[in-house]
């Protein structure tokens, strides 16, 4: 461990440990959907009280959890993706439903649509993040078509 990380775990343990030996923490989500959201599987706005967010890095994938190259593969690329959050999610007693917002880049908008029915899988309870869908021109890793960029809110719902 290098000096830096030991300093940070010094300033960090102190003020999570109390907060996740007492259990989640609790949160209230409030969700702002109309009828444009709904058909495209998103909320115009999330709210929320309490609870611990987490701020997601970017996530993109060339390879699914066996190891097979998924290059090109709008929809396999999508379904890892979700997948990877997830075990980010996971690893602070989060899931994928604790999502209150993201931000989306692909690089065909023609995989929009596809994008939208998949999402809508994973959220099937309609309550969708908020969410913005930008099209780019590419990606740093050649192969990539899709970058899923979340923040979530965790803690037990009130």
């Amino acid at each position: 461990m290098t000096k830096l990380k030991i300093i940070s775990l010094l300033f960090t343990l102190p003020v999570t440990t109390p907060i996740w030996s007492q259990g989640l923490v609790p949160v209230t989500k409030d969700y702002l959907i109309d009828e444009y959201g709904e058909s495209r599987a998103f909320s115009r706005a999330v709210a929320t009280t309490g609870g611990t967010t987490v701020w997601v890095a970017g996530h993109t994938t060339l390879t699914d959890e066996r190891g097979n190259d998924i290059s090109g593969d709008f929809e396999a690329q999508t379904r890892e993706v979700f997948r990877l959050i997830g075990e980010r999610l996971n690893h602070y007693g989060g899931t994928l439903s604790d999502i209150v917002t993201m931000t989306v880049y692909i690089q065909d908008v023609r995989d929009g649509d596809r994008f939208t029915e998949i999402r809508s899988e994973y959220f099937s309870d309609g309550r969708y993040p908020s969410s913005a869908l930008i099209t780019v021109v590419g990606f740093a890793r050649p192969g990539t078509m899709i970058e899923i960029k979340p923040t979530a809110v965790i803690g037990q719902e009130r």
